[in-house]
């Protein structure tokens, strides 16, 4: 198992570990409702924090409808985003990646307009994405198609964290079909890929940090070595140790320090600082991920990849890890 294959892996895990309680800011509903989340477990409606009812979503044409027969929820109160999922599964973004990942292989290369085709193809198909809620940045990008844009040019800047849930996935797929690519050259390509749909300075800077992180322990870094050298300029290691030292829980450094919502100026300090932590248990630095609530799927693109990447395994080893009913 290679270190990039070992994080895609990992990220799909902390996904689908944290699906059922995605979007919960109040912790102690959470626990009200799920209790520990140490196994995957299907979510249950109804979502107390359900944004639902205040979507609004009328397309403008064919072009932009790809919330389909989702598209009924829109206005219903206490929805929960990923209803008619089951346990285990992966939620759009990351069901996105995995579809990067088979068609990056397939095709043995990655090509932008290529992807963007196929992109297109899937959010148009009725049936293919199980999730109800669907991100801004899928919503704005395919209203600007639906005014006639190129694709291109559809992104619209968005710095939610969400942006970087295909890095993991873009680099085990072109460690199989280019493993000369340089740092630099990898670094390019997932700007380029993040920018379709976050095309944001910040998300684009939090996605090389991913890569450079990830590349760092490929080369032999240990977690917390990697995040020193290739992170310090989001957060630096000595907050880090000084809030562990201090006994600080993970849900005040995860909501109180930095906010548990998905804008990546908090939600990667907010990786960072359970990957350090975490550093060495895969599970348990999952299992924290999700129990901090908020946007805990997208952060485990940036925590379940960098533990994945540090502690070895494969995903049939993570999806042993999380088999069963959540205690």
């Amino acid at each position: 198992m290679t270190t990039f294959a070992a994080a895609y892996q990992g990220s799909l895990a902390a996904d689908a570990l944290a699906m059922p309680v995605h979007w919960y800011y109040n912790r102690e509903w959470l626990r009200r409702d799920y209790g520990v989340v140490d196994r995957f477990v299907a979510p249950r409606n109804p979502h107390p924090e359900g944004y639902m009812q205040k979507l609004r979503w009328e397309p403008l044409n064919e072009k932009a409808d790809i919330m389909h027969e989702e598209a009924r929820y829109v206005g219903q109160k206490e929805i929960h985003y990923h209803q008619h999922l089951k346990g285990g599964e992966n939620t759009l973004n990351f069901r996105l990646a995995a579809e990067l990942y088979r068609w990056v292989i397939d095709r043995g290369d990655y090509d932008v307009d290529a992807w963007l085709e196929h992109y297109l193809i899937l959010m148009l198909m009725p049936g293919w994405n199980k999730d109800t809620y669907i991100e801004e940045c899928h919503r704005n990008f395919f209203a600007s198609y639906a005014e006639g844009k190129p694709p291109r040019e559809c992104g619209v800047a968005d710095k939610h964290i969400g942006g970087l849930a295909a890095v993991p996935a873009l680099l085990a797929a072109l460690e199989v079909t280019d493993p000369s690519l340089s740092l630099e050259s990898l670094c390019g390509i997932v700007r380029v890929h993040v920018g379709l749909t976050h095309p944001h300075e910040e998300t684009l800077r939090a996605a090389v940090t991913l890569v450079k992180v990830l590349y760092a322990i490929k080369r032999g870094a240990s977690v917390r070595e990697a995040i020193r050298l290739e992170a310090a300029d989001w957060l630096r290691a000595e907050e880090i140790e000084g809030w562990i030292a201090a006994g600080e829980e993970d849900n005040h450094v995860v909501g109180e320090r930095f906010s548990s919502a998905c804008y990546v100026e908090d939600s990667v300090p907010s990786s960072l600082y359970l990957a350090w932590k975490y550093h060495d248990d895969f599970k348990a630095g999952l299992v924290a991920n999700a129990m901090a609530g908020g946007d805990n799927c997208h952060r485990g693109a940036f925590v379940g990849s960098v533990l994945a990447a540090g502690c070895g395994g494969s995903l049939l080893d993570f999806s042993v890890q999380f088999s069963g009913k959540a205690g």
